[in-house]
């Protein structure tokens, strides 16, 4: 599906993936279950990508840049799961819509929890931030992918990074 839902046929796809079409329908009815599949797959990764990030230290700024770091590594690494996600010509269908929109939602909750374990700002104040910083994440490492790494990956995370944690400290924190 690396050129579009729209252009990929279950026959080039069952080619690629090494298996015959009927094995293929055997696993999924149609383009449109793998589809789903394969975003449930991605998103998944994307989702553990930032939670293993904010687990990794206590320290805030450090929290910060390896979210930062999990959200760019998820593009470079997999820049077509990330295209999957969140560049599909399909995100205006309802399951694959609800699907990006949880995926942002659980990266964002997972990084209000951690504001709202360290500030003392409201429920409502810290997923509005934590919905900011997904957005700023998704849009910069979007930006970046489509420039073709014109600033080296490691300069743009910690360039957006900073960026956020100069917003973000301006809190009083319980923990640095």
């Amino acid at each position: 599906m690396a050129q579009g839902y729209h252009a990929a046929a279950m026959d080039e796809i069952a080619e690629r993936a090494g298996v015959s079409k009927p094995v293929l329908y055997q696993h999924f009815p149609g383009k449109l279950e793998l589809y789903l599949a394969l975003l449930e797959q991605h998103s998944e990764a994307l989702v553990e990508k930032q939670r293993t990030a904010l687990e990794s230290t206590d320290d805030n700024r450090q929290r910060v840049t390896a979210s930062f770091k999990a959200y760019f590594d998820f593009v470079a690494g997999e820049g077509e799961a990330f295209r999957l996600v969140f560049e599909s010509d399909l995100r205006n269908l309802p399951a694959v819509r609800e699907k990006t929109e949880q995926t942002l939602l659980q990266c964002a909750d997972a990084i209000g929890e951690v504001i709202r374990q360290d500030t003392s700002i409201s429920d409502e104040e810290a997923h509005l931030l934590s919905v900011g910083l997904v957005g700023m994440a998704e849009t910069s490492a979007r930006y970046w992918l489509s420039s073709y790494g014109d600033i080296p990956k490691d300069a743009a995370e910690q360039l957006i990074a900073r960026l956020a944690w100069r917003g973000i400290s301006g809190w009083d924190l319980t923990r640095n």
